[in-house]
């Protein structure tokens, strides 16, 4: 390690010592700040993934856009923004998460007329932080900007990770930094979340020990309007014949058929699960090629109901080759579905009652009724006012 990167090496044993996963984005400096991560151990306990978009392309397709400007206070915050979705998606249920931006305009080996200066945006649950540093033109190399840019970042990292060691990088009294804070409360989240801004936020009740090391996440999907003992049996079940996986409930804020949830209803709903110590998940993906991508690697426990709408051509505009490519895309996130006999029409059926198309048949693994068997359902019990 050279010895600038040594000089912070306090700070990024303290960053790698807090429990939060961080996805980091960045264009145009600060790449020292990725190297001096990895170069210490424990980095893995930090970072999920690190990504230069540095050239026009790379960037347009990161963002999903055209951005205004490319180094700019705005494109920060929208790098961060992607990064927290991402971090959120490949990250364990219930783990700390981070997004991090930089995008800088540092200096080069032509004259630049503007300011040398970057930009830096850290995004987490419920705080979003924004700092621009402009530098005294023509006062240091590119590799000392470089540097500075990269203590900068690993700071801010610091900062939205809460690690326990401070660090203050040194300016002039002619540079000038400028930060600001906005801190979010659960209904703003939640807010953030219904209008598509976030891909999906985690309530963590769960207390299983051997879900706290498993990589994938065992997902059930549901209204849970209300919760009931069958949900729970189902997941109980799924979970012991994967054998391993993080047990996740799963429910969509936004219906593909009906109006959207209110910020009310899903906390109300979420009260059901911090009572029976289960982990849920909001989400705004009511289709299961959708969850797929949001949740990849993950195996959905599903009823057998839900089998023959899923593989039904009248939902996807009645065309069967559609059917076949949108499920097809499922499965090559790796995705698989855990499914339980249903009552179907009046008549109880288990997945080997139904007659999945042959390219699809490993996505499906069948729970055996005499484990498990639900004939009742969240609709029934309403109405029974249970």
């Amino acid at each position: 390690m050279t010895e600038s990167g040594g000089m912070m090496r306090p700070l990024i044993e303290a960053i790698h010592s807090t429990p939060t996963k961080a996805v980091v984005y960045i264009a145009g400096g600060a790449a020292h700040a990725v190297g001096w991560l990895t170069s210490i151990p424990g980095a893995s306990n930090t970072l999920l993934e690190a990504v230069i978009p540095y050239s026009r392309m790379s960037m347009i397709q990161l963002l999903g856009k055209i951005p205004a400007q490319f180094a700019d206070l705005s494109t920060a915050e929208d790098m961060a923004l992607v990064a927290y979705n991402r971090a959120l998606k490949i990250s364990k249920p219930g783990c700390p998460v981070l997004g991090v931006g930089f995008t800088g305009s540092l200096a080069t080996n032509r004259l630049k007329q503007g300011d040398h200066r970057f930009h830096m945006c850290t995004r987490t649950s419920n705080r979003l932080w924004l700092s621009t540093v402009t530098l005294s033109k023509g006062l240091r190399t590119r590799e000392e900007e470089e540097i500075l840019s990269s203590q900068f970042l690993l700071k801010a990292i610091s900062g939205a990770s809460k690690a326990p060691v401070d660090f203050t990088p040194a300016l002039n009294e002619l540079d000038i930094s400028t930060e600001r804070e906005s801190l979010f409360s659960e209904d703003e989240e939640l807010e953030q979340l219904l209008n598509g801004q976030i891909c999906f936020k985690v309530y963590d009740f769960t207390c299983e020990e051997q879900a706290l090391s498993a990589e994938r996440k065992i997902i059930l999907p549901g209204s849970f309007n209300p919760l009931h003992e069958g949900h729970l049996q189902l997941m109980e079940v799924a979970s012991s014949l994967l054998g391993d996986g993080y047990p996740c409930f799963e429910l969509s804020a936004v219906n593909a058929d009906k109006p959207p949830l209110t910020i009310s209803q899903i906390k109300d709903r979420v009260k059901q699960f911090e009572m029976a110590g289960k982990t849920i998940i909001i989400s705004n993906q009511p289709y299961f090629y959708k969850k797929a991508e949001l949740f990849p690697g993950s195996a959905f426990v599903i009823g057998a109901d839900t089998v023959v709408r899923l593989i039904d051509p009248k939902y996807y505009d009645g065309s069967y080759n559609r059917m076949i490519e949108v499920l097809l895309k499922c499965k090559n996130t790796g995705c698989t579905f855990i499914v339980g006999g249903r009552t179907v029409d009046g008549v109880f059926k288990v997945l080997e009652d139904i007659d999945i198309p042959d390219v699809l048949k490993d996505m499906f693994i069948p729970i055996p009724a005499d484990k498990f068997r639900m004939d009742i359902s969240s609709t029934e019990l309403r109405k029974r006012g249970m």
